[in-house]
């Protein structure tokens, strides 16, 4: 008879090749399996994809996947099917014929993990499909983009709650790498968890050295940590203007960078991706964008040239660096301006609130949107223009959308995305008859022509994605190929791109009968500005060992000192020094205990360190153990203070 145990245990040598689990990866399968809610915390690099797909292929049906990483839902995906497991996605982007051919197949039982992006849980297909599923289990990643007290909210991740009643008897699995104990909580209410029920990881990495490095001029300090530390690296900083400034920099200092944020083309972040993925580009400069997923594990180094506004943050980035176990260092850099710097950013993401108010009114002037009217109408949203029009500084303007969005008078989609589009310039028989495509071109209108009609008579939304499958080819290179295809006038091919949106959710109100409520502006600015203060404490923390003020932060209070970090080093140091400096006080005793005067030259050239007996000498003469007479050193009888 197989047990459970041996069930799981061949899942995992059959299709990964381990043969055992590690850290907390075996409760939580036994947890699931046994169809209990669990919540599992497990740092970056914890191993926790094992802990849904096991469970998922022990279990009769299809187990969902809630995560908001597209790129790594698409990964996995292709990673499942090598495997022969039946994995498949759904998110924006897909033709809708697509996404009905899966969860079709989801509901026959073609699939046994699918993918879905949160925003899709919204749409009425996706629930009246999955209504006929038979659902194993429901698995939530990145689960603390639920919790309004994390630092990552998502609102789309509150609609989870809402599928979990099509399915009640499905219990959930939520995963995360950094939730504090009151975010730990709020997850659970957030999802409907039956009874509490969390596995927690050591959030403690004994490979990864924490650093705080003070540094006027941090692009030279940084340069300096880049030439000192080999392997690959990444750098975050908070814009995007200073991502292309500063991957530029490196590279005239001969070190091979590129950058990465969301202004980017999705073709572009993809390319740069793989060529730092492929060591192509042994740093990778990016924005937060450059985000969760990240599945390198050789990263030797994360810098971060500017402060995150949360341990939290920081925490997730930092993780980055040595997912394979091996000595790895995230350093941050900080100086004197920092501290203004962060608390600038409470002020720039909560605006007063009379300007919240004052952005409302301006946003129905900028759409002549009269008073009692404008429920459900939809705009673009160029927020450079709009700042123009009313003077406003985007930040601020952007946070008071924001802020708006959350009181429920718009919804403020920064990120609605635009389908790529194409349309033939040459007619069937000229295209036909062109003779200078190469074959990987040829192989790209192939595609086309092949997945879309009416390509010659007017524009059609296509999928990059599904164009690049069919042509043999990777996104990146369908992109270029398509650009290129289109400065030869052959087709006219434009670019998938985010462009943000304002929906009027209710009538336009009075500005002054605008309620932002406690828990929408007071409570988070006051949770926001307990996360920028840990921070500062974190970075100006002097005294206690960097890896023990982030396991504390996350509810850890038991812990040692990591002896790898910068405090650790300095206190060791300090040790050393204190050490050396009692050592040399006892040998110029030692020599001085014959009660004859010494010159002060017999005392430097005792065999010590130097600058320890140096530094003795002074400090025995300041505290009046030795004295001067006649330019000799005598030692004091007694060791008694008093007057010369």
């Amino acid at each position: 008879m197989v047990t459970a145990d041996d069930k799981y245990r061949k899942i995992l040598r059959d299709n990964w090749g381990y043969d055992d689990f590690r850290g907390i990866q075996r409760e939580i399968i036994d947890s699931i399996c046994a169809g209990r809610d669990t919540l599992g915390l497990m740092p970056t690099g914890g191993g926790k994809s094992i802990t849904f797909q096991v469970p998922a292929l022990s279990m009769k049906g299809v187990c969902i996947v809630i995560t908001p990483l597209i790129a790594l839902m698409k990964d996995q995906v292709v990673n499942l099917r090598h495997k022969g497991i039946k994995a498949a996605a759904v998110y924006s982007g897909m033709m809708h014929a697509d996404i009905i051919t899966t969860l079709e197949n989801a509901i026959f039982g073609g699939v046994k993990i699918l993918y879905v992006s949160p925003e899709r849980l919204s749409s009425e297909l996706f629930q009246k499909k999955m209504s006929h599923m038979n659902v194993s289990f429901i698995t939530v990643d990145e689960a603390h983009c639920i919790s309004q007290w994390g630092y990552d909210f998502r609102p789309s991740y509150l609609k989870i709650s809402d599928i979990r009643k099509l399915k009640p008897d499905a219990p959930i699995l939520a995963l995360t790498a950094t939730a504090t104990p009151k975010v730990v909580d709020d997850i659970q209410d957030k999802l409907g968890f039956k009874e509490k029920n969390v596995f927690k990881m050591s959030f403690e990495r004994k490979n990864l050295a924490y650093i705080v490095r003070k540094a006027d001029d941090k692009f030279e300090e940084m340069l300096h940590i880049l030439n000192s530390v080999s392997g690959s690296a990444i750098v975050y900083v908070r814009s995007r203007k200073r991502s292309k400034e500063i991957a530029a920099e490196l590279c005239k200092r001969k070190i091979s960078a590129t950058y990465y944020n969301a202004g980017l083309e999705s073709a572009a972040r993809d390319e740069r991706q793989k060529e730092w993925h492929e060591g192509k580009a042994r740093v990778m400069v990016a924005t937060n964008a450059f985000g969760m997923g990240i599945d390198k594990p050789d990263v030797r180094l994360v810098i971060h040239h500017d402060c995150p506004d949360s341990p939290e943050a920081y925490f997730q980035e930092a993780g980055r660096a040595g997912r394979d176990g091996k000595k790895a260092y995230a350093v941050l850099l900080y100086n004197g301006s920092d501290k203004g710097k962060l608390r600038r950013r409470i002020e720039e993401t909560f605006p007063d609130k009379d300007y919240i108010r004052l952005v409302y009114e301006h946003l129905a002037y900028f759409y002549q949107i009269g008073m009692g009217s404008g429920q459900g109408c939809r705009f673009e949203f160029n927020i450079d223009r709009f700042c123009v029009a009313f003077k406003h500084f985007p930040i601020q303007a952007g946070s008071a959308l924001k802020i708006l969005s959350r009181a429920g008078y718009i919804d403020y989609d920064e990120e609605s995305d635009n389908k790529a589009q194409i349309r033939m310039l040459l007619g069937r028989n000229e295209l036909n008859m062109l003779d200078s495509l190469n074959e990987r071109e040829n192989a790209v209108i192939t595609a086309l022509l092949r997945c879309y009609g009416g390509l010659f008579s007017d524009f059609c939304y296509i999928d990059e994605s599904l164009v690049a499958q069919q042509a043999g080819l990777t996104v990146p290179e369908t992109y270029m190929i398509l650009k290129d295809m289109t400065a030869r006038r052959i087709l006219h091919f434009i670019p998938r791109k985010k462009i943000p949106h304002i929906t009027y959710t209710q009538r336009r109100e009075e500005m002054e009968r605008l309620v932002l409520s406690k828990e929408i502006y007071d409570n988070r600015k006051k949770e926001y500005t307990e996360r920028i203060e840990a921070m500062i404490n974190y970075a100006t923390n002097d005294d206690i060992c960097r890896s023990r003020q982030l396991l504390r932060y996350f509810g850890e209070e038991r812990s040692t000192d990591c002896n790898q970090c910068d405090v650790c080093i300095a206190h060791k140091k300090h040790r050393e020094n204190k050490n050396e400096q009692k050592r040399a006080e006892e040998l110029i005793t030692e020599l001085l205990s014959d009660k004859k005067p010494h010159c002060i030259t017999e005392i430097k050239s005792i065999n010590f360190n130097r600058d320890a007996i140096e530094y003795a000498v002074e400090y025995m003469l300041n505290e009046e153990k030795i004295y001067l007479s006649d330019g000799m050193v005598v030692l004091r009888k007694g060791r008694i203070r008093s007057n010369i």
